[in-house]
């Protein structure tokens, strides 16, 4: 049987699917390695083909049915694998700096890979799981982690650009100002803007900004008795129980997707708005109150477009890896390999 791997690389883990020429998934669920990027280029190019002799054997295949490797890491990076002169953001090693992970992988494996940035798979992902193979539709999704990536799919074709930086949703800038209740708040970013959406849509924002904001706001609240860190990986949790303060937080976050989109509504008039990552890993209930906090932000739209939905992503900690399959099954097919 010939399969196409799809490798998702992060900075603790490395996750595999492996994707049929029907674009079946034969891999459900995580199948993780550890990632050891700490440890540098060679090291972790041995634990990415070490982990996909691990995930062919569990499908029952062998390392000889896999014809091409779809690889998505954090960037950033260019659209063709070469990681920045500063190194990725996740991996802290110097020899990641300026490195062709696409080529030394391709080499390793002796296989061909194609190459996404991680926020550019997850949205390959999104989109194919609503439309499958049909090419005309075009998608935004903004995926909601630690920071905040994301991709345009246009027509079936993710949007990469210039310098491989297309997709960089979280780095546009909203008005922030607009929504109720953070009167005073100055949300910054690491890339060192204010106001853009990852300053205000991630888990580092609640970190840096909502908790320090709002607890003052709710005395004698649990958070008060920890640290920044630790509380801010509670929220979400805290806040599909209905936690006033949490609630607060993830109302104000659903806002500021809701000004975005309508943004990406009068950019690209897409058929559909997709919201993925950790921060939506929820039950339906609350999926559907933050769907509806972003609405609430939207100004109203034009008749034609009222209807564009919004959808959760589904299989939120693999999308990267079938994101990636899904690209280099597409350039299997063009090479004839599958």
């Amino acid at each position: 049987m010939k399969v196409i791997a799809g490798v998702d690389l992060g900075g603790t883990n490395i996750n595999y699917t492996l994707l049929t020429g029907d674009e079946t998934f034969l891999i459900q669920g995580l199948c993780e390695h550890p990632a050891l990027v700490k440890k540098g280029t060679d090291v972790c190019l041995q634990q990415i083909a070490d982990g996909l002799q691990i995930a062919v054997s569990r499908a029952g295949l062998g390392i000889d049915d896999v014809v091409a490797v779809g690889l998505d890491t954090p960037g950033p990076s260019s659209s063709t694998g070469v990681l920045s002169k500063r190194g990725s953001t996740n991996f802290g090693h110097d020899e990641w700096k300026g490195f062709d992970i696409r080529e030394g992988l391709a080499k390793r494996i002796s296989k061909p890979v194609t190459y996404l940035n991680d926020g550019n798979a997850a949205a390959v992902w999104g989109h194919f799981n609503i439309f499958g193979a049909d090419t005309q539709p075009t998608s935004v999704s903004a995926i909601i982690g630690t920071g905040l990536g994301g991709g345009v799919i246009i027509e079936g074709i993710v949007v990469k650009g210039r310098g491989g930086f297309g997709g960089e949703l979280g780095h546009v800038l909203i008005p922030y100002q607009s929504i109720a209740g953070i009167e005073g708040l100055v949300p910054r970013c690491n890339c060192r803007r204010t106001g853009c959406l990852e300053s205000v849509c991630s888990l580092g924002a609640i970190e840096r900004t909502f908790l320090p904001y709002f607890l003052p706001k709710y005395p004698g609240h649990e958070f008060e008795q920890m640290d920044m860190h630790s509380a801010a990986k509670l929220v979400r949790g805290r806040a599909e129980d209905g936690d006033p303060l949490s609630r607060e937080i993830f109302r104000v976050q659903a806002n500021a997707m809701g000004l975005f989109f309508d943004q990406m509504i009068n950019t690209f008039d897409p058929d559909a708005l997709i919201i993925g990552g950790g921060a939506l890993e929820t039950k339906k209930e609350f999926q559907d109150w933050f769907i509806s906090e972003c609405r609430v932000a939207m100004p109203p739209q034009r008749e034609e477009q009222a209807d564009i939905p919004i959808y959760i992503m589904p299989n939120g900690d693999t999308a990267g890896a079938r994101g990636a399959a899904i690209d280099a099954l597409k350039f299997a097919r063009q090479s004839g390999l599958i």
